[in-house]
């Protein structure tokens, strides 16, 4: 797992652009909510967002396990608003930024 800023600029929530890579043994709802977190400067422990306020937390890591067979899902993304952020979740990475 690792985090990255992608500008330095102070936007809506408080927060920057988010890059945040994750291990695979992570779970894509786990990244999420730390990215949004990290995107308001917020500890994830603490964090004042809720995951399951936005999103079903299940539903997005069913979304990214392999298949029942053990192969790997192909390169889709979910997308959604938190607040004035877009969280955009994909097989190795989660970004948020300003929306739009």
């Amino acid at each position: 797992m690792s985090r990255q800023a992608t500008g330095g600029s102070e936007f809506g929530d408080g927060g920057h652009p988010v890059r945040y890579d994750r291990d695979e043994s992570e779970p894509p709802s786990v990244a999420a909510a730390t990215a949004i977190a990290d995107y308001r400067g917020e500890d994830v422990h603490d964090a004042s967002v809720r995951l399951y306020e936005y999103v079903d937390p299940e539903a997005l890591d069913a979304l990214f396990a392999d298949r029942y067979d053990g192969r790997r899902r192909g390169d889709g993304e979910v997308r959604f608003t938190v607040g004035s952020a877009t969280v955009v979740v994909r097989p190795d990475s989660v970004h948020v930024y300003p929306a739009d």
